[in-house]
């Protein structure tokens, strides 16, 4: 059996990211999302998910970008400036990512599955906290960022970046806790379309394969945001919308699930 978890990452992130990340689950392909505690479009994202009870919600682990919830000050803006504070010391890693797990459970919700912003749990410290801090909440499933081998032409930049992150996902400790069979979305985020998705739906392996998305709307909103995903997303969101990609997955025999019926 071929069974697909369409994931969208940054609910919480903007208000119009999560109106795109609604409308993916409701009139597209997506059942689950994860959120981020410290986000500026929290609350929103937490009525939205109040009002659509079939949206699996997870936890979007962030240490890059935004605000401490401990502290209150700017977290590393970047994944380097993140390998010097962790490295050097200079961040609370179970505090941060405690607080943001706790948050997410008092706003209602119980996440089973988590994963970070930038897939910062690559490095040893971070998945490591992460793995204490999903274990003491009762987070079950932890992503593992091995891309498959897609039929999709990426930038040589991106690619090789991929083979890098293929290589130490290989190598993650994520016991005890579950990860799907196959992850795809890193080389297609922020340049795909429905026939990309139909290629990826063609060669889709045995199994529980999770698709990392990123969809929203683009409005002014957004625009302001500190991301490089912009306009990017409202085409991811027409992608996961379009009526051809659902048909592609029942010509290829896929069920949509979602990590709370696993």
């Amino acid at each position: 059996m071929k069974r697909l978890i369409v994931n969208a990452d940054d609910f919480g992130f903007t208000r119009d990211v999560n109106a795109g990340i609604v409308e993916a689950h409701t009139k597209g392909i997506l059942t689950a999302t994860t959120l981020m505690a410290n986000g500026d479009a929290f609350d929103d994202a937490v009525r939205l998910a109040g009002e659509h009870p079939t949206l699996d919600i997870g936890v979007h682990f962030v240490l890059v970008g935004g605000r401490s919830l401990v502290s209150g000050a700017a977290l590393p803006k970047d994944v380097p400036a993140l390998v010097r504070a962790v490295y050097g010391g200079k961040l609370d890693l179970y505090g941060e990512l405690a607080a943001q797990a706790a948050k997410v459970r008092a706003a209602g919700l119980k996440p089973l599955h988590a994963d970070t912003h930038k897939h910062t749990h690559l490095l040893a410290p971070v998945c490591r906290a992460v793995r204490i801090v999903a274990e003491e909440f009762g987070i079950r499933f932890l992503r593992r960022p091995l891309d498959l081998d897609l039929p999709f032409r990426a930038p040589l930049a991106t690619r090789l970046t991929n083979f890098l992150v293929r290589d130490r996902a290989r190598a993650m400790d994520l016991s005890p806790f579950r990860v799907t069979n196959h992850f795809a979305g890193f080389a297609l985020t922020g340049r795909y379309g429905t026939r990309d998705l139909q290629a990826l739906f063609a060669g889709l392996p045995e199994g529980v394969t999770e698709l990392m998305t990123h969809p929203g709307h683009c409005t002014p909103e957004l625009m302001n945001a500190p991301t490089r995903l912009k306009q990017s997303r409202a085409a991811e969101l027409a992608a996961l919308c379009d009526p051809l990609t659902r048909a592609a997955l029942d010509e290829n025999h896929i069920q949509l699930t979602r990590y709370q019926d696993l």
